[in-house]
């Protein structure tokens, strides 16, 4: 953990970004959200609300929850997920991590790492590349495991990755699968018979198929196709209210068996005594009336995919065509996937050259979650955010189209 890592780099830039540290840099790397208007109003309101009511401002402050979370926003979100989708749950299936981030640190090492027996069991990642920050994560050595992709080009420039089922080997020293839908960093979503499917490979094996889903349905529900939300005993899901627009108030959330929820109540305590309530506290009368779903469906995902369409137009517009460069389908999340095919620079390089002139990217290497170190095409892609100011974003890409020309040319 103190060795370095693309999630300590990464959060370095932003944080110094956004604080004005490095002066006008155009932020394209990190996964900081938007600050959507009506969200940003609507969560002055519900402030105003709480301090209005007797006694929830201090509450929210000045009380410690139990290890789990909050008992009424667990009970109504349990009862919102029953209602919406028929998930047979209730509030012993949730509990509540100071963030996603922290959410995976619990789930890895409890579920892989070094055994009583002395072997190291691992994470499976069916679908490389993957979020930057589950690298560095596991407490032993070799905790992670991936399978490159299947790629398909689909023309103009656009290209999309599929799960490789053929080359999908669960060994009996994998302790889970994990996927992130949508997936960090390439946008792309899998489909619904590839959930099944991948659920299908982890029940056979014996293990759980943990899903990621900080962008994804039915909160924030940053998807730009249909997709059904799934969740059964076999399945660990989580959540999060980050990408709603409240990423300070490290809320995450891990829908699971009840054995599960137990042990992350268990390991909350003994790190963190109980989480933060903030969070909690505002969308609560959210998730009780279901505005969450509305608000996700009608504000956040529109809000998105519009900013999405911009970015392509404007990386169609300032890249030459005759470059060997690929896009990403844009299936969802905050971010754009560039593969430099052939290009004579890494990406890291690129990397260098865009913060000197004030745009920071994020190399796709760091996404190379349990791949081979010399995992070759990490190195010609690229993570593009486009959440950011609508001028920042067209000013960096046509300042990263600049770059990526001169590095096709360089010697």
């Amino acid at each position: 953990m103190t060795s370095g890592s693309g999630i300590e780099t990464l959060m370095g830039d932003l944080g110094g970004a956004l604080a004005g540290a490095h002066g006008a840099m155009r932020m394209l790397g990190g996964g900081n959200p938007a600050h959507i208007p009506e969200m940003q109003a609507l969560w002055r309101s519900r402030m105003t609300e709480i301090m209005a009511e007797p006694g929830a401002f201090d509450r929210m402050l000045s009380n410690y929850d139990p290890p789990r979370g909050n008992a009424r926003f667990l009970a109504a979100l349990a009862a919102l997920l029953q209602r919406e989708f028929g998930w047979k749950i209730g509030p012993e299936n949730l509990a509540i991590t100071a963030g996603g981030q922290t959410a995976f640190f619990f789930l890895f090492n409890l579920l892989a790492g070094l055994g009583a027996d002395g072997r190291v069991r691992k994470i499976l990642f069916p679908l490389v590349p993957e979020y930057i920050g589950y690298a560095n994560q596991g407490l032993a050595a070799g905790m992670m495991q991936s399978v490159e992709p299947q790629i398909e080009f689909l023309g103009n420039h656009r290209f999309k990755y599929h799960v490789d089922f053929d080359r999908l080997e669960v060994g009996d020293d994998i302790a889970a699968l994990c996927v992130s839908r949508p997936t960090n960093p390439s946008g792309n979503v899998l489909t619904n018979e590839e959930i099944d499917r991948l659920d299908q490979v982890a029940q056979s094996a014996g293990v759980p198929l943990i899903i990621d889903n900080a962008y994804g349905a039915p909160f924030p529900g940053i998807v730009f196709r249909e997709i059904a939300p799934i969740w059964n005993e076999n399945i660990i899901l989580t959540l999060s209210l980050s990408k709603l627009g409240l990423p300070n108030t490290r809320t995450g959330i891990v829908v699971a068996r009840p054995e599960t929820i137990a042990a992350i109540g268990s390991m909350n305590a003994v790190v963190g005594l109980a989480n933060c309530s903030i969070g909690q506290a505002l969308v609560l009368p959210l998730v009780e009336s279901g505005e969450i779903l509305r608000l996700s469906r009608e504000v956040v995902r529109p809000y998105y995919e519009r900013k999405s369409k911009l970015a392509q137009e404007w990386i169609a517009e300032s890249f030459d065509d005759d470059l060997d460069y690929h896009v990403h389908v844009s299936e969802g999340a905050l971010f754009l996937w560039l593969w430099f095919r052939g290009m004579k620079i890494t990406a890291e390089e690129l990397y260098r050259r865009l913060k000197e002139r004030g745009v920071l990217i994020v190399p796709g290497h760091f996404f190379g979650v349990g791949a081979p170190g010399d995992w070759h095409h990490g190195h010609e892609c690229i993570r593009l955010s486009f959440a950011m100011d609508e001028t920042a974003v067209r000013e960096g890409i046509a300042i990263l189209a600049e770059e990526v020309a001169r590095g096709y040319q360089a010697a």
